[in-house]
């Protein structure tokens, strides 16, 4: 059995999902591979924790410019400028828990799906202590330098750009390999729509749009969801509150005022269920998510991307054609009156966006991956 070792970090969902994905891949073939995900906060002190996820959040929350300047800048510093020296040096203080907890696991290949651990397990490659296959997984469609780390086995890309921006930054060519971003297999699965309509008391013959989040520019889904139900026009929308029970019940009360027509839904592990109930998403432009849409081949209007690697994504989805960009919900509104208008549009965006998804990019990480490790039994 081999062993394989995830390590992501919970600054955003993304890198966490994107780990589980492969994971959950790995979970496929119990005989041959055993697949542990780690988060690297879970081995560091309460102040870097701190400092390193809950101002991460605060500040793409509150202070998105902000976090837009800081993006740039550090994409433009020089790794080998004093200030990045100081930053991984703090990093590998504060990760002596986790390399212990490496060392005592002994993992046979390592992948990374935040460029943190690989960071820190650079300077043990270097340094001749760890000597296993360490990976990295870039989860946007974009590529921050940070994401540029020495001593990698190799390099998975989201797409062929970013592939060549990995090349064009000196990694080499036989490293990098195009992946897609790593996403849960259910979302790979064939689906009736009609079959998942059913569970949900969808009407699969109706055009139906998925609101995923509302937020800056837009408000919150439920002022959101009547807004665009009081457009009239023959449409359902499912609205996603996920944990948030407050929003849940102001969604519940706006389907009250519009039976048959909103689908509030609380948290789910079935998203891909929903997803193939719909005709187009309403989400922010997160690596993960617009995998996630793309693999279903679902359209999107995407909002309020976080400044860096949310506009990058954006931009992505924007010149292939696949997604319109509302900057506040008066845009939103006039898009959703275009599609229902022009419902050709919608479908000429739907027919770009199926050469664009990768729903296997989790096992060909993990095939890629496992074949660089001595003996593995066939997958």
């Amino acid at each position: 059995m081999k062993k394989i070792l995830l390590l992501s970090v919970s600054a955003g969902a993304g890198h966490m999902r994107a780990a589980e994905a492969i994971r959950v891949c790995a979970d496929a073939h119990p005989q041959d591979i055993q697949a542990t995900h780690l988060d690297v906060m879970d081995y560091v002190s309460t102040s870097f924790r701190k400092l390193y996820t809950d101002f991460y959040i605060k500040l793409v929350s509150n202070h998105p410019a902000l976090w837009g300047y800081l993006y740039q800048k550090t994409d433009e510093a020089s790794q080998s400028g004093l200030s990045q020296k100081l930053r991984r040096a703090v990093e590998r203080l504060n990760c002596r828990s986790l390399v212990a907890e490496i060392k005592r696991l002994k993992p046979d290949a390592i992948i990374c799906t935040h460029f943190l651990p690989a960071e820190i397990l650079a300077r043990e490659l270097g340094k001749g202590r760890v000597t296993v296959p360490v990976w990295v997984q870039v989860t946007d469609f974009d590529l921050h330098s940070m994401w540029i780390v020495p001593h990698m086995s190799g390099y998975f890309a989201a797409n062929e750009e970013i592939a060549y921006r990995m090349r064009e930054r000196g990694l080499p060519a036989d490293a990098v390999h195009v992946s897609g971003i790593p996403i849960m297999p259910a979302f790979s699965a064939p689906l009736d729509r009609a079959t998942c309509a059913a569970e949900f008391g969808l009407d699969p013959k109706r055009k139906t749009f998925m609101l995923m989040s509302g937020g800056a520019g837009l408000g919150g889904q439920d002022v959101l969801a009547k807004r665009l139900l009081g457009m009239g026009g023959d449409f359902q929308l499912i609205a996603l509150a996920g944990k948030n029970q407050p929003m849940l019940e102001a969604l519940n009360k706006v389907a009250e005022a519009y039976p048959g027509r909103l689908f509030p839904q609380g948290f789910t592990n079935h998203v891909e269920r929903l997803m193939a109930c719909a005709d187009l998403v309403i989400t922010k432009p997160g690596g993960l998510t617009t995998s996630e849409c793309m693999a279903m081949g679902l359209p999107m209007i995407v909002n309020s991307p976080i400044p860096g690697q949310e506009e990058r994504n954006a931009d992505f989805l924007l010149e292939q054609g696949v997604a319109l960009k509302a900057i506040d919900a008066t845009a939103l509104e006039f898009r959703i009156r275009m599609l229902l208008d022009e419902p050709e549009r919608l479908t000429a965006m739907q027919r770009k966006i199926v050469p664009l998804g990768r729903p296997h990019a989790a096992q060909f990480v993990l095939d890629r991956v496992l074949g660089t490790v001595p003996a593995l039994a066939a997958t």
